[in-house]
């Protein structure tokens, strides 16, 4: 490790024990861009949403409308479901058009369509968005699911909704709870401006990454530096997300 012999004893003690902190933390756990998936699923938009310790990844073509989306949760008992929806007209749970995923019967994951027109009325059966195909898996504690929506052309934002819950009776999600957890998982996806960027990137999904060059002796203190303030502020951001 050549590199870190130019360091000083100091530097590499305080860069060891950020680590050691960052690592024991809970913030340090997998985000939305280690996720792996099967085949050729790969998604242009990964977002670490804010609560229920879910992500998004999602992919909008706007030359046919079409938003492809991943949602991943890990439902409070494994077996419970696991909730994406899309509100066409407000913010929130009611009124949205949901695709709900949970074990069937015989134990095998399914997805099903519910237009949820109130907090008190939850129909299963077709939506007011068009799924051409939708799947979803169960694998180390989390569900998964996985859909393509139609959009209207006409469409530039998605209200989407997301939500858990701890069991099904008789083949139907019971409700799940009402904590600020669950009352804060809302928010917005920017389709077109996704679309600009997806179409200006030179690979999807794909991050480019810049070679790094070792540092010369006369800057390691000065790389130093700048790698402490670095580990420092990430020290910082998982100790202030607990």
């Amino acid at each position: 490790m050549p590199f870190l012999h130019r360091q000083s004893p100091f530097c590499v003690f305080v860069l060891t024990l950020t680590f050691l902190v960052l690592l024991t933390s809970p913030a340090s756990s997998l985000n939305c861009s280690s996720h792996k998936f099967a085949g050729n699923n790969l998604y242009a938009n990964c977002t670490d949403l804010p609560t229920l310790n879910s992500s998004l990844h999602w992919t909008y073509i706007s030359k046919n409308s079409s938003l492809s989306i991943a949602f991943i949760a890990p439902p409070p008992k494994p077996d419970g479901w696991i909730a994406w929806a899309i509100n066409p007209t407000r913010t929130g749970m009611a009124g949205s058009q949901a695709l709900i995923a949970f074990k069937d019967v015989n134990g095998s994951m399914t997805v099903k369509k519910y237009d949820i027109s109130s907090y008190s009325s939850v129909v299963e059966g077709e939506i007011s968005f068009e799924v051409p195909d939708s799947s979803a898996e169960y694998s180390h504690g989390s569900m998964k699911i996985y859909a393509t929506v139609k959009l209207p052309e006409t469409m530039t934002e998605v209200n989407h909704v997301w939500q858990v819950g701890g069991s099904v009776r008789d083949g139907t999600p019971t409700k799940h709870e009402f904590l600020p957890a669950n009352l804060k998982a809302v928010g917005k996806l920017h389709l077109k401006m996704a679309d600009n960027e997806r179409s200006n990137s030179t690979s999807v999904g794909s991050p480019i990454v810049s070679p790094i060059s070792s540092p010369s002796p006369s800057t390691s203190s000065a790389s130093c530096n700048t790698e402490m303030y670095v580990y420092f502020m990430l020290m910082i951001g998982a100790l202030i997300s607990n």
